[in-house]
């Protein structure tokens, strides 16, 4: 998304991207962000760059468009600025990470893929991500970032039905019969008590909402506060053009 005349130069993200064998579509900054859909309606975009160069203003309003159309809402997006632009940019403006104009080659393609993964969620029978938490049922451990998280045995078990159910409410009382079994005879405030410990442990990786008089639901993953400050720490420059990776 971005000035068309700029999309396609040698240099820019989408033909660096494409050189190293990456599917990519790009569209006009004033386009409709669903049009990257017309031709690939079963595709899922997995990554969104942003080549604002010397205009950061407008790669805000580009991100805007783009979270405005709910197959894009959650996907990871990165900002490509020069150095004189890396004050300008506003890390509450909704992107993962930046990038440096001219592009290295193999930075670029990391960068992706990192934003990727931050951003990803998958589960098999062993093992759940969400976001930067990943939960191994086979080890009985569970990272954020990499560093491992040290759990009792029942956190691990809620955390890990939590996991199952991602997405969906679930209630004190299932809780209390899925991880603590029929058995118990203890009240709901245990499992508050446990949410918790879990939360003062995992910290804003664990985003898990509370639901007044329903229960939990374990939400989507979306880059925490603390990483965006980190991020805007970093940062670049630019005039618009974005791209977006499948």
């Amino acid at each position: 998304m971005g000035h068309a005349p700029e999309l396609g130069r040698e240099e820019g993200a989408a033909s660096v991207l494409r050189g190293l064998g990456a599917e990519v579509c790009a569209i006009d900054l004033w386009d409709e962000p669903s049009q990257l859909f017309e031709d690939h309606e079963d595709s899922a975009v997995r990554a969104i760059v942003v080549e604002a160069l010397e205009r950061p203003d407008l790669a805000a309003a580009a991100l805007r468009a783009l979270r405005r159309e709910p197959r894009l809402e959650h996907v990871g997006a990165l900002v490509a600025v020069t150095v004189a632009q890396i004050q300008r940019l506003d890390p509450t403006n909704g992107f993962d990470d930046f990038l440096l104009v001219p592009y290295v080659p193999a930075e670029l393609y990391a960068r992706v893929r990192m934003v990727e993964w931050r951003r990803s969620e998958f589960s098999t029978e062993e093992r759940f991500k969400v976001g930067q938490l990943v939960i191994d049922r086979a080890a009985h451990e569970v990272t954020v970032n990499g560093a491992q998280v040290v759990l009792t045995a029942r956190e691990f078990s809620l955390l890990s039905y939590l996991c199952e159910k991602r997405g969906k409410v679930v209630s004190r009382a299932e809780l209390l019969r899925r991880v603590w079994g029929v058995d118990y005879d203890g009240g709901e405030r245990t499992v508050d008590i446990h949410v918790r410990r879990l939360r003062a442990k995992i910290g804003a990786a664990l985003p898990l909402a509370t639901l007044r008089g329903a229960g939990y639901r374990l939400e989507r993953p979306s880059l925490s506060e603390g990483e965006a400050g980190t991020e805007a720490r970093r940062l670049g420059d630019g005039e618009s053009a974005s791209e977006e990776l499948r």
